[in-house]
């Protein structure tokens, strides 16, 4: 695995704000975009499971991303997540045929915040190995600056 690049890095500071405008909005504090190679943001979201379970960040901008590219475009794109991709998550990245998936905070650290909340039963299975049960690698840097991501989900979760 290669090392983080500052590009990571800058995406991440990026979709880190992202997640706390989605706490300030009422949502859960995740936020996620895909970026392409050169660097461009393609698509960016929140989360939105209040009303679609199913409705997290990474899904959301996965599919604002495979509306306007292929699979084979999006090979050499990045999909940045404040928390690392769920199950769910993950198979939606592999799926869209994005390349590399940089992520803030580790599944395990999120399960210390959130505790036994109902409103994140989390799956405890790392997107490496989702992504290890493919046909296709796909490179995953992180976790990547994990204080700074706990930020967004102080006092947010019941435990």
């Amino acid at each position: 695995m290669r090392p983080p690049t500052p590009h990571d890095h800058h995406f991440v500071s990026q979709v880190l704000g992202l997640a706390q405008l989605s706490r300030e909005q009422g949502h859960h504090p995740f936020a996620a975009m895909v970026v392409s190679a050169a660097g461009e943001v393609i698509a960016q979201a929140m989360n939105d499971s209040s009303t679609d379970r199913t409705a997290h960040a990474e899904m959301n901008a996965l599919r604002l991303a495979s509306q306007r590219f292929s699979t084979a475009e999006l090979a050499d794109a990045t999909l940045y997540s404040s928390a690392e991709p769920c199950a769910m998550c993950a198979g939606g990245a592999y799926w869209s045929g994005v390349g590399r998936v940089v992520y803030a905070l580790s599944e395990a650290s999120l399960l210390a915040l959130t505790g036994n909340d109902p409103e994140n039963p989390t799956l405890s299975l790392p997107c490496r190995e989702v992504f290890a049960r493919g046909w296709r690698a796909i490179e995953v840097i992180g976790p990547l600056r994990e204080d700074e991501a706990r930020i967004a989900h102080e006092g947010f979760w019941r435990k």
